[in-house]
Formats: C-alpha cells, structure tokens, sequence
C-alpha cells in the first residue's frame, strides 16, 4: 500500500471489540427482531453464518438489504452476470421481502442467502463458507464485523450506489471510531454523489479508495412487456381516471384517501390503485379502505373491479411496475411522511407524470434532477395532493409535458452502471 494512502485511513480495532460486545449483550432483543424476517425456502440458522453452498464455482457476492435495494441493484446483477459468467452470483438480503424480490426477479439465475447477523463468529463462519472472490455491499450497508471478516480473508470489498443521508451522517458521527474502523475495510466505494462523497470522507474514508460516478438508479432497466401485462390489469373503463399511490406508509394511506375523496368531487369516476410499502400491512389498509367507504377490489384475491369500484388494492408483491403501467398519474409514497421518499424513477422511465410529498431525503439525488428538469410535483399534505391531481387531469397537455420531461431527465444522467462495472473490474478482472 502507498505511504500517502495508508496515512488516509483509520484503523480502530477496539471500537470494533466494544460494539461486538454491545451486540452480544443486546442478542436477545436483535434475534427477536430478525426471527420474523423469514421465508420457507430459507432455513433461520442463514442468520448465524451456517449457509449450504451447492456449487463450486467460484462466487461474487453482492448484499442488498431488502425490496427497494434489490430493485435498483437489478441493472447491475444483470450486468455481473453477463460479465462474469463463469462465477455464481451470490445475493444476500437482510428482510424477507428482499428475499421474495431476489427470487421473483432472478430466480435459478442466481443464488440467495439471508446476510448473517453481524457476530464476529456468524460473519466469520458466512464468509469461511462462501469464500466469495469479491464482496459488493449496496449503499450504505456497512456491517463492521463482515466487513472486517471479508478483510481478513483478503477479498475485494465494494460499496456501490454510495449514498449517505445527512440523518444517517449524523448517527454515523456518535460512532466515528467504529465507522472509520470499518471504512478502512474498503477497498473501492462508488458514491452517487460529491455531497455523499464528501460524507463517507468525513467519516474516514481515503480519498484515494472513491469516486462519484453518479446513481445506478438512473440506469433503470424496463423489462420487455410491462405495458403489455399492464393491460390485461381488470381496471381501465374508458375513460376512467387511473391514479397510483406507491410504496406508502402508515399515516400515509389515510391522506392518500383523503386526496382520492378530493380527486373524485372533481372526477367521480377516478380510480385509485392503492400499494403499500410492507406485505405485513396489507389487511390492515384493506380494513382502513372498507372503514372510509371506499368500494375495494384486492390484487390478491384477483377481485374484479367493477365501475362503482374505488379503489383496487395492489397487494401481492413483484407487480409494482405492472401496475404503474395502469396508471396515468403516480405519487410515490414515503415522502407525506418521514421517511425519506422511494424509487421516482419507475414511473417516470414508463412515461407517467410522477408527484411526491417533501420527504424525499433518501433519494435527493433523483428528485433534484427531476425537479430541475419539471418532471416532479411536490406536495405538501393532503388537500394539495387531491388539488395536483386535478390540475394534472384538467391538463393533458401539462401531463404530457411533464412525462417527457422525465424521460429526458433519466436519459441525460445515465452512465453509472458502465462507470460502476470499470471500478468493479480493477478489483476483479474478468477472466
């Protein structure tokens, strides 16, 4: 390693001892809270390193925590597969719905491991198991004891589509010592941004070991059929208004409602196709919807929508882009409450005039440019929701304006996926 950067990076291997001994201290309560994140197809002792490898073929690794990361990590699985095509790709998820996403996408293509706890001895044994030639962490998941794990046992270690939220900053500075200990770890990270950049160095990482190469998300792959399946959706009546509300949240399906009352004064006719973010709230925003009067018809139950018909409950998983292609409006939920927004770019790579409440500090780094480009209505609450709906109803031209804009805002920053594969290969050349 050069003098100048070895003199960059910060190595505190105490602070890594007392937050492994915190960790074991508070297992318990972390057991409990991983023990539902569960599917059938994956025994619950993955969470403590004891994983079944069935190939030999030499393996790269890439974690994304759950649905969201999987999602916008697609165009790079589908990348490193076709690149390395001599290796088996390895996707590890820390939720069950990550798990259902990795295998509703890539299923037989790659293989899928629940990411371990992060126990010094779990990280150890997942590691001495899957021997991985390269290790991609996605975003900001910067697990300490499988970092230093991965180090030990000298594999490539990545951080790809780096993203820091000023929030996570803040946390991430409570813990500096443990967090520059872990930086140090990295071998290469690919940051989304000069402002993210510019945090995980505040935090300790070599300025020589980054590069901003901008976000994955931009590079958003459509497969083949979307529009298609989107039609054969039981829910266009003429011309009945369709509108989607994505990826919500409690305390956000009740305003959502409440814009849907405002948008049907005006279009009685409107039809909202309503999905929550977590499967685990899906009877319960059924039970809010029936509470509110709305006429319901389920995805899950392949209910018929009829033309009294309210609203149409996007409950299954691995749809959501199906039914985006429904829609002719789509506001993307997580951002009338706080918790940082969601994926805008979905709808606005399928040409829909794309709106969102003002929590959108998880993906700042899409909303600026769609903002930028006019591509994006920012509400604030409620009743102005229900007023944009409007508006963009009574204005198609507008409508088509602003799904323009949005293709073109997503076509003018595309490029971190090929900037991505160039750091990638440095680390492990193709053969």
């Amino acid at each position: 390693m050069p003098a100048h950067e070895a003199s960059e990076i910060r190595r505190h291997p105490w602070a890594r001892w007392l937050y492994s001994s915190v960790l074991y201290l508070l297992s318990p309560l972390i057991v409990w809270r991983v023990w539902r994140e569960w599917v059938p197809t994956n025994p619950r002792r993955e969470r403590l390193g004891l994983i079944t490898i069935s190939t030999e073929q030499p393996r790269l690794w890439l974690h994304a925590a759950s649905v969201g990361e999987v999602q916008a990590a697609r165009p790079l699985i589908a990348s490193l597969l076709e690149r390395y095509p001599g290796h088996r790709l390895v996707i590890t998820t820390m939720t069950a719905t990550g798990a259902s996403q990795v295998k509703s996408l890539f299923e037989g293509e790659v293989s899928h491991y629940f990411v371990p706890l992060d126990f010094p001895g779990a990280t150890r044994r997942f590691i001495a198991r899957l021997r991985p030639e390269m290790a991609i962490f996605f975003e900001t998941e910067l697990w300490p004891n499988l970092l230093h794990a991965c180090h030990r046992q000298r594999i490539p270690i990545a951080v790809v589509n780096g993203r820091l939220s000023a929030k996570a900053l803040r946390g991430y500075r409570r813990v500096g010592a443990l967090m520059a200990d872990a930086l140090s770890k990295v071998d290469w990270l690919a940051a989304k941004s000069e402002q993210d950049a510019e945090r995980f160095r505040s935090l300790g990482m070599a300025v020589s070991r980054k590069a901003v190469v901008g976000s994955l998300k931009f590079d958003i792959f459509l497969p083949v059929g979307v529009s298609d399946d989107s039609e054969y959706l039981p829910i266009k009546f003429g011309e009945r208004p369709v509108w989607i509300a994505a990826s919500t949240h409690s305390g956000e399906d009740e305003q959502v409602l409440m814009a849907h009352e405002r948008l049907r004064e005006r279009y009685p006719s409107a039809l909202l196709i309503l999905v929550p973010r977590h499967p685990q709230r899906f009877d319960t925003v059924a039970a809010l919807c029936q509470r509110q009067g709305e006429r319901l018809a389920r995805r899950s139950r392949q209910e018929a929508v009829q033309a009294d018909t309210t609203v149409y409950l996007g409950d299954t998983m691995g749809e959501l882009r199906t039914l985006y292609g429904a829609a002719n409006l789509a506001f993307v939920g997580g951002s009338l409450v706080p918790v940082g927004g969601h994926n805008l770019l979905e709808p606005a790579a399928l040409g829909i005039p794309v709106l969102s409440g003002p929590a959108l500090a998880n993906f700042e780094d899409v909303a600026k440019p769609l903002r930028e480009a006019g591509a994006l209505v920012e509400v604030a609450d409620a009743a102005a929701l229900g007023e944009a709906l409007i508006a963009l109803l009574n204005d198609p031209e507008k409508c088509h304006r602003q799904a323009a804009a949005g293709l073109a805002a997503i076509d003018a920053n595309r490029g971190a996926l090929q900037r991505t594969l160039k750091g990638l290969e440095r680390l492990l050349p193709r053969k």
